[in-house]
């Protein structure tokens, strides 16, 4: 009996510890997906950790992560909280709970949850920035100039802190607190675009045309990409009477994205000044289209349908802006004429007593105003904002409003807090290629590589999804997941039958690589290469495989999450640098070597099979500029272009390596290459080198 009891024992111990390895399995996959992005594969993996051990904090944490990153905030504070009921001193909670307190407005729950952040971690930047906002927001000026205080005489050069102080000073009026604030951040960082911008349209505010052309031209120098500083250019230019200068400003806007809607009515406008009746009245049908309540649009068109004698089209227009708008006068007074014109004098006569009984009503509202004493507030006479629906302000050009652009673009620039390195272009290598079925595209088209190999691998697999080579792959949806763990199951149902395919271990391995279950999709990887060795696709997913284990391992261990100070967490840079999962930087080949030798040989023993395959010399040359020998990586670059003369990626990446080791013409050369062949990124490297 003695003996059945310890038997018992030691197979339930047995059974506890396998449990324990395999919960911190799918914990650490659950990880792996979060750092690349599959944030819906990652909830499922964390929804199992749960399932099994619900008394843990940390899966809590990783999926409010995942779902902040899906813009779930009321999950993540939900799940946050969740979190601290198992540990109260697991301090990333409280700052990712503040986060998404944040995002849902809820100012002064974000404020408590900050300053117990701020009390392990006092002198943490990105909370003490995330406190500074949230007191502003709340109107507490006061408490966040001096959290502001702290905050930069902490760290004096931190441009995000200056900006985000400007922001405040506007609030409260004071342009000159606020202009010396974007000073003091140009002076630290003069390639910092945001800080041009901000500065930029102060100085438009402030009526200085001739200071604020100059700080957008400089901001457009820096990031060209950013479509707002061409909007706000647009109306420097106007404001400083050059109409084709802002007309050209608009135009560049519109090629970037024909469905803006501030570019399109500016446009319009600056049309029909010019006389341009026809293309302003295209531009006008867009806006409308885009966004069909849009009254301003129809009184505008309506101007223009008259001015070509088109007076049916535009009594219609002037029709719907009537309605909407029953006390404005002047609309009134167009449709009469319209009508008079038209032989519907009734009609005419009609709309124009219509017009004097609203313009009497309008005149005694304006005498009551004033004597009250009300004052309207002081508009620049050639602008509103976008969200400003006064029907008499129809014929103005459009700014973006101070709160859209706030939220949309930087509010309080809260895409600067945090990541200053992407304030710019990043000056990044593109990614590797990898084998996959999923990939997301880009706005800008790029050449499509043809590769005999991957086309025979194709028909030799006969998988359900076609296999392609691209370096831009998408993380999979929920009802991705779910296919590709059935499609698990199939594959081992499969191979009860048929142990020694190994076709069916490649199809296994591609799906559990797709889920990031890295440890299994390697045990199949590397039996289907036992069973053919020939076969070099997988040998190329082998070593992606390792590759993206290569690039986990600076992942923290789970125990220092109570102790260590969060990095990245606040709602402007959207948590992409992840608290507990550091993103990669440059390896040093002393720690990292041993395993790039492993991956090269995989890429090596590819091109002995096909000395064609374009993707493993590219792959190759990541790894060598990883380690930082530019020279080999230029050579493996050069081997893929020779190959296929329009590989884009291998242009810019060969440029950025030329850029390292000093040849500065030739690797500018490679990036107008890469641009011309559709990598966007190029130019605003080669506006910055020049």
């Amino acid at each position: 009996m003695k003996k059945i009891i310890i038997s018992l024992c030691l197979f339930l111990s047995a059974l506890s510890v396998s449990s324990q390895v395999n919960t911190d399995r799918v914990m650490m996959i659950g990880k792996n997906a979060l750092y690349f992005e599959d944030y819906v594969l990652a909830i499922q993996y964390f929804n199992q950790v749960i399932s099994a051990k619900s008394y843990l904090a940390e899966p809590y944490y990783f999926r409010a992560m995942a779902k902040f990153m899906l813009d779930d905030f009321k999950g993540a504070e939900e799940d946050a909280n969740l979190c601290l009921e198992r540990n109260s001193y697991y301090t990333a909670a409280y700052q990712l709970r503040g986060a998404a307190r944040q995002n849902q407005d809820k100012f002064e729950l974000a404020a408590t949850d900050y300053q117990r952040s701020l009390e392990f971690f006092p002198e943490d930047r990105l909370t003490l920035v995330n406190m500074a906002i949230v007191n502003v927001e709340m109107k507490h000026f006061e408490v966040a100039e001096k959290f502001f205080e702290v905050l930069l005489r902490r760290f004096p050069d931190y441009v995000p802190g200056y900006l985000t102080r400007g922001q405040m000073h506007l609030e409260q009026k004071d342009t000159l607190s606020a202009l010396t604030d974007y000073n003091k951040a140009i002076e630290i960082d003069p390639y910092t675009a945001q800080s041009f911008s901000a500065r930029g349209l102060l100085h438009f505010q402030q009526k200085d045309y001739n200071k604020a052309l100059a700080d957008l031209d400089e901001a457009i120098r820096l990031d060209p990409f950013f479509t707002g500083n061409y909007i706000n250019r647009g109306l420097v230019k106007y404001n400083l009477n050059d109409l084709r200068g802002a007309m050209a400003d608009y135009d560049r806007v519109i090629e970037t994205d024909e469905n803006n809607l501030i570019a399109r009515f500016n446009r319009g406008l600056l049309r029909a000044q010019v006389a341009d009746n026809n293309r302003a009245i295209r531009d006008f049908d867009k806006v409308i289209e885009l966004e069909p309540e849009n009254t301003m649009a129809y009184i505008n068109r309506a101007m223009l349908h008259a001015e070509i004698g088109d007076n049916t089209n535009a009594i219609q227009d002037l029709n719907f802006v009537l309605n909407e708008h029953p006390d404005f006068f002047t609309g009134y007074y167009m449709r009469a004429e319209m009508k008079r014109q038209l032989n519907d004098l009734r009609g005419a006569e009609r709309d124009y007593m219509t017009a004097r009984n609203e313009e009497a009503k309008a005149k005694k509202r304006a005498t009551v105003d004033a004597a009250d004493g009300r004052k309207l507030a002081e508009e620049s006479k050639d602008t509103r904002e976008e969200t400003d629906k006064d029907i008499d302000k129809f014929n103005l050009l459009v700014v973006a409003d101070k709160e859209t652009s706030e939220k949309n673009q930087t509010k309080y620039q809260r895409e600067s807090r945090g990541r200053v390195q992407d304030l710019n272009a990043k000056v990044a290598l593109e990614p590797k290629f990898v084998l996959t079925y999923y990939d997301k595209g880009f706005e800008v088209n790029r050449p499509v590589y043809f590769s005999e190999s991957m086309e025979s691998a194709n028909q030799v697999l006969n998988l359900n999804w076609k296999l392609k080579a691209v370096n831009n792959e998408a993380a999979l949806n929920e009802l991705q997941v779910q296919t590709h763990f059935r499609s698990i199951d199939n594959f081992s149902r499969l191979l009860v039958q048929n142990p020694n395919d190994s076709k069916l271990y490649f199809g296994r391995g591609m799906d559990f690589m797709l889920v990031q279950d890295y440890e299994n999709a390697l045990k199949d990887i590397n039996r289907a290469i036992e069973l053919q060795p020939g076969f070099l696709q997988s040998y190329f997913v082998r070593a992606v495989i390792l590759s993206k284990q290569v690039e986990l391992d600076p992942l923290l261990p789970p125990e220092t999450v109570a102790q260590e100070p969060v990095v990245g967490i606040n709602p402007a840079d959207r948590l992409k640098d992840l608290p507990q999962i550091a993103k990669t930087k440059i390896p040093e080949v002393s720690t990292k070597s041993f395993k790039y030798d492993t991956i090269l040989k995989d890429y090596e023993t590819i091109l002995r099979i096909d000395p064609n395959f374009i993707f493993a010399y590219y792959n190759m040359a990541e790894i060598y500029s990883l380690e930082k020998d530019y020279r080999a990586a230029i050579d493996s670059y050069s081997k893929a272009i020779k190959i296929e003369p329009q590989f884009a990626e291998a242009y810019f990446n060969r440029g950025l390596s030329k850029l390292s080791i000093g040849e500065t013409a030739s690797g500018l050369d490679d990036l107008r290459k890469a641009g011309e062949l559709g990598v966007v990124e190029s130019y605003s490297i080669i506006k910055r080198m020049q």
